[in-house]
């Protein structure tokens, strides 16, 4: 009978631990939430008084009516479409490469993507097209262009967007070749220094056999530019 009383004692005290431990983790997740909320709080003023300051010194009035909550909505703008320094493709990957024995092609084109110009700050658009080799493991089709986004919604350059995005891929998912091309317009080069409305720019990336291999790259961009 005692031992039997002892065991429940035992159970009821490790159960109060446990509530304890667990409630203690809770206080933890919550100030670091808050401490998380606050920081991002304070980081999103900053930029509101920063494009207010902007707007002053070009010579708007900022307290007139149409211009009351533009730094705000600028300062909101701006980390959405900068969103893409606080994923990683380890987040949206997870539990979505599978094991698959296919060593064909696969092929996700015209992936839409918007960035912002790291050196205007102006937007450039366009589309991506995307290819692996699988090597007994194949991704989630819509995690490539989740991988795009994740890239793109940086400050970037063309050239490096392409190759972080190819490099992305190829380190998650070791395949036996991985090709990138990205078509895109640049507002730079259309609302400001030479204005020229039809020009595009167009990169790639290719590794593995895509690189090695000329019929490989061949039939990729065949599938690729074909309307």
């Amino acid at each position: 009978m005692e031992n039997h009383h002892a065991s429940e004692m035992n159970g009821v005290v490790a159960e109060y631990l446990n509530m304890c431990i667990e409630s203690k983790h809770n206080d933890l997740c919550k100030k670091e939430k808050d401490s998380k909320d606050s920081a991002d709080a304070d980081r999103l003023c900053n930029i509101e008084k920063a494009y207010s300051t902007v707007l002053s010194e070009l010579g708007e009035d900022v307290d007139r009516e149409g211009l009351l909550r533009t730094p705000l909505r600028a300062a909101k703008a701006m980390q959405f479409l900068t969103k893409g320094y606080k994923e990683t493709t380890q987040d949206i990957l997870n539990d979505a490469i599978f094991d698959e024995n296919h060593d064909e092609m696969v092929i996700v084109k015209d992936i839409d993507l918007f960035s912002l110009c790291e050196h205007h700050l102006v937007p450039f658009f366009g589309k991506a097209h995307i290819a692996y080799l699988p090597n007994k493991k194949v991704v989630g089709l819509s995690k490539l262009a989740r991988i795009v986004e994740i890239y793109s919604r940086r400050l970037q350059v063309q050239e490096r967007l392409t190759k972080q995005i190819a490099s992305a891929i190829s380190e998650a998912l070791e395949p036996a070749g991985v090709a990138v091309v990205i078509e895109a317009v640049h507002m730079c080069m259309v609302m400001r220094g030479v204005q020229k409305m039809n020009a595009s720019t167009v990169t790639s990336v290719m590794l593995g056999s895509f690189h090695d291999d000329p019929k490989t790259r061949k039939e990729f961009l065949a599938l690729t530019m074909r309307k």
